[in-house]
């Protein structure tokens, strides 16, 4: 019946990046396009981490540098209008890429956006998860 108790445990490990930062061309105005910007990504990748664990195997969890190469990708690539699409494609990618990933969940911070205000950050956040 069913494997040990311990197989019979629900994980909800999460590996978390944060504060990655490169710069980008994304934004809606001709400027932001042209000259760029520093953005900042958060991402929080959840997963089943007990296999590797169990046997000390990077090949059972995910591997964190691989992570922040796929945000740099697209942070650095494709320019995009909203941060939305680029938090998105972030998420796709890194399900696509990290087949140990249940969902994730990532930040993009535009701290420098074009808002005639005081203000520290603007960011959005999405979570994708597996079907």
């Amino acid at each position: 019946m069913g494997g040990t108790a311990e197989s019979r445990v629900a994980h909800h490990d999460r590996i978390t990046l944060t504060g990655l930062r490169a710069r980008g061309y994304h934004g809606v105005f001709e400027a932001e396009k042209r000259d760029g910007q520093e953005f900042t990504t958060d991402v929080v990748v959840h997963l089943d981490a007990a296999p590797a664990a169990a046997g000390d195997d990077l090949a059972h969890t995910v591997n964190y540098a691989q992570v922040a190469d796929t945000v740099l990708r697209v942070i650095t690539g494709e320019s995009l209008d909203l941060i939305e699409t680029v938090a998105d494609r972030i998420a796709r990618a890194l399900l696509a890429e990290q087949p140990v990933a249940t969902a994730v969940e990532v930040t993009v911070h535009k701290p420098h956006a074009p808002i005639e205000a005081d203000f520290a950050d603007v960011a959005v956040s999405v979570y994708r998860s597996r079907p």
